[in-house]
């Protein structure tokens, strides 16, 4: 989470891309930064969620309320650094450690999707490559637009997108006349 904190700070500043044609006078101004990363990086953000988790975990093991120190960017740190000094026990004793996960999986997917947008892909199909008990390894292939090869992300080979093409309509072609 300190990581994704510190990256979230490059996408502040909103973009300054305006379209062609004719301009439209906004009712309100825009805002100086970008919303959501402000959302993510200001008080109620990642921090908030962060601190709001360690004090309910001190709460639960009978601890003092911890004190929130420093700038915004030292709390988050704080704040990850002891829920990971105690993950163990999270994961093996807490009752809230779904929610805790499911809370946190959700706090970087949000954060993720600013830092690092998931590439564009196309499914193409199963990998029909046999394996060497020879059954199909079947893992659903997707390819980025643009690339001229697809892999397969289980059994790793490599060809040209026009083979994959090929190999997997022969095989939809097999499996229907089977």
């Amino acid at each position: 989470m300190p990581s994704l904190y510190g990256a979230l700070a490059a996408f502040l500043q909103p973009s300054a891309g305006r379209g062609q044609g004719r301009r439209v006078r906004a009712v309100e101004a825009p805002l100086p930064v970008s919303e959501p990363v402000l959302t993510l990086r200001g008080p109620g953000g990642i921090v908030g969620v962060l601190e709001d988790w360690r004090s309910v975990l001190h709460a639960d093991l009978g601890w003092t309320e911890p004190e929130p120190r420093g700038a915004i960017h030292e709390r988050v740190a704080e704040a990850a650094a002891r829920l990971t000094d105690n993950v163990l026990w999270i994961a093996s004793s807490w009752p809230l450690a779904g929610a805790f996960a499911e809370e946190l999986r959700d706090l970087e997917r949000s954060a993720l999707s600013i830092v690092s947008p998931p590439e564009k892909t196309r499914r193409i199909g199963q990998c029909p490559t046999l394996q060497s008990d020879g059954t199909r390894c079947g893992a659903v292939l997707r390819a980025p637009h643009g690339v001229t090869q697809v892999s397969c992300p289980w059994c790793r080979p490599t060809h040209p997108l026009h083979t994959w093409y090929a190999i997997v309509r022969a095989d939809q072609a097999e499996q229907r006349a089977s």
